[in-house]
């Protein structure tokens, strides 16, 4: 988890402001993020004021990981969330699947292959 340098205690809550500046996500951006991922709670208080918990803000930090560093579409990052790391690796397959357009083995097979290899060249990296 990313740790705050902003001398809260590390269970502090903090504003979407105080999230958006640690981690280098933009404030409409972690807006968005809660609209399409309905797991993404955090606190509301009067004036519609968001307060994330520790908890928050290392989910928003695995939505970052996903989207942003492993090229999840937002879809398939919630997939993955909902589902867990197990699904995950099956993600493509779903969404493939719920498309209506469930890829065949043949084409399944190559795309894992490619998966494998750009991870690979990932870990190279």
């Amino acid at each position: 988890m990313q740790s705050f340098d902003d001398g809260k205690d590390a269970q502090a809550m903090r504003t979407i402001g105080e999230v958006a500046a640690a981690l280098g996500i933009k404030q409409h951006v972690l807006r968005y993020w809660e609209q399409q991922f309905p797991m993404l709670q955090p606190l509301k208080r009067s004036g519609g004021r968001r307060y994330y918990r520790p908890e928050d803000v290392a989910l928003v930090q695995m939505i970052d990981r996903l989207v942003n560093d492993e090229g999840y579409t937002l879809k398939g990052a919630r997939l993955a969330l909902e589902n867990g790391p197990a699904e995950a690796e099956s993600a493509p397959v779903a969404l493939a699947a719920a498309s209506g357009a469930a890829p065949s083995g043949e084409l399944l097979s190559k795309l894992m292959a490619i998966r494998g290899r750009l991870a690979k060249a990932l870990e190279a990296a």
